[in-house]
């Protein structure tokens, strides 16, 4: 006879536990003849992590916050790039032009879904200035993400490295990172991605704001467990994003104009596909222009055409093998959710016709929470998302002349991060593949004939339920 041997070690049967709707509630599995009575005994519990990292995460925060708003403000500084500019020009431009009831629809750099409308007029409600106020919701965004984190740490099975990580990998970004609303929507991302497995409807309607203000945030539900959490949160986000699309197209002009002006974007020089040109104009066989288009950087000229299409083409072999490990994936733990949308925004990330240096900030926001979960997959992604985030620093804004003329010194250091970008996105994919594979070995056992135990059908459906839950923490558990 046939058995897969599905017991873990050092565990005993899992109490019962809820089941999916539109399942049956799954029976807990009664002791053999020959099962010693402690075997049923459930294991013990992990122990809480200790609250004693708090103070100091607490205090490593105000002291990093304290020098990136110094770096900032311009006290302090790391380049003579201005990085302020976009917020107290373009951002308080775009202000003044949504105050009267309509998108910049003849700015085309608005490249932002209508939700991100929202954000640009927030600062309008606070006393100070625009640049100011900015500012002021950065600072408390990254708080309440750094708190997030931090309760995240101090459940049961879980990690403060999540919040470490948050600590460390926000100022490595230098003063881009309280220069561009993309702190806001990442604090969403991770706020919506903490919550999903055990409050659904929550983490939809959250990463379906997110999406609205830039679409990013929707990867994150990429990873989220077959059944009733895929059901529930894949239509709180999809509604709620729906909803409030619609009443901002109902109340303003031009929602959707950024479309447009997406599909006639060049390549942007700090992108993936952007290095085959840096070197032709270094060794002097590209003579196309390099101009400021539609809000960015970008090449113009030969061959750019057939690297957009390649890129595209990436995309969309990035997300075709998605589908393909989500369809063929066999086991489901607390994890899980948080690797495939690291993995899934990595993918997103590296093959884009863009990669701003505030993209990073999304990338360090999804591997910290990743990084929450002790058995994630992705800890050798976050090592080199850190390095890849000093590296981007590097490039924009301390070395952005230099990569602007394509000089040789710039072109080694974005090389340099796009290559380590690519590998943490090939290492991520690996290892998500690898940590969702199905572990149980099937193994044959003959016994002695009339001593063959009584057969008892479970239904498919009811196993991959229990087995999801058995996986996930106490503190996960609906």
């Amino acid at each position: 006879m046939e058995s897969a041997q599905a017991e873990r070690p050092g565990s005993s049967e899992p109490p019962a536990l809820p089941a999916s709707p539109g399942s049956a509630t799954p029976v807990p599995a009664q002791p053999g003849p020959a099962q010693h009575p402690q075997q049923a005994q459930e294991a013990p519990q992990t122990p809480a992590p200790s609250r004693r990292p708090l103070w100091v995460l607490g205090a490593g925060w105000v002291v990093t916050r304290t020098l990136l708003v110094l770096v900032v403000s311009g006290v302090l500084r790391i380049a003579s790039t201005d990085v302020t500019a976009d917020v107290s020009v373009i951002y308080h431009s775009w202000y003044e032009v949504l105050c009267t009831g309509t998108f910049p629809l003849d700015d085309v750099t608005w490249q932002y879904p209508p939700g991100a409308a929202l954000v640009i007029l927030l600062p309008g409600l606070l006393p100070w200035s625009y640049l100011v106020s900015f500012f002021v919701i950065c600072v408390a965004v990254d708080a309440a993400a750094m708190a997030l984190l931090m309760r995240a740490g101090v459940r049961r099975g879980r990690s403060y490295l999540g919040a470490w990580f948050w600590l460390v990998g926000v100022p490595l970004l230098g003063p881009t990172v309280y220069c561009r609303y993309d702190i806001i929507v990442t604090a969403l991302a991770v706020a919506g991605l903490l919550v999903v497995l055990r409050r659904p409807a929550l983490g939809g309607v959250l990463l379906g704001l997110g999406g609205l203000l830039k679409i990013w945030p929707l990867l994150a539900l990429f990873g989220t467990p077959r059944g009733r959490r895929t059901r529930r949160s894949w239509t709180s986000a999809a509604t709620f994003a729906g909803a409030l699309g619609f009443l901002l197209t109902a109340g303003m002009n031009g929602a959707f104009e950024f479309l447009k002006f997406q599909s006639e974007r060049g390549i942007e020089i700090e992108s993936l596909g952007a290095l085959p040109l840096h070197f032709a104009k270094l060794a002097g066989s590209w003579h196309g222009t390099v101009t400021m288009n539609y809000g960015s950087v970008e090449f113009l000229g030969p061959w750019v055409p057939v690297i957009s299409k390649v890129m595209v083409g990436m995309t969309v072999a990035g997300f075709g093998w998605l589908l393909i490990w989500r369809l063929r994936a066999a086991r489901w733990s607390s994890a899980t959710t948080f690797d495939a949308a690291l993995c899934a925004l990595l993918i997103f990330t590296a093959t884009s016709r863009v990669i701003s240096p505030q993209y990073m900030i999304w990338v360090v926001g999804l591997a910290a929470v990743c990084l929450t979960v002790r058995h994630t997959s992705q800890r050798p992604v976050a090592v080199l998302v850190l390095v890849a985030t000093v590296l981007t620093t590097l490039e924009f804004p301390v070395m952005f002349g230099m990569v602007n003329r394509s000089e040789l010194p710039g072109v080694l250091v974005l090389t340099a991060r796009n290559l380590v970008l690519l590998a943490a996105t090939l290492v991520s994919a690996y290892r998500l593949w690898r940590s969702t594979r199905r572990r149980e070995a099937l193994t044959t056992v003959v016994l002695p004939a009339g001593q063959v135990g009584p057969q008892y059908p479970v239904r498919p459906g009811i196993a991959y339920e229990q087995d999801l839950l058995d996986d996930l923490t106490p503190a996960d558990r609906p």
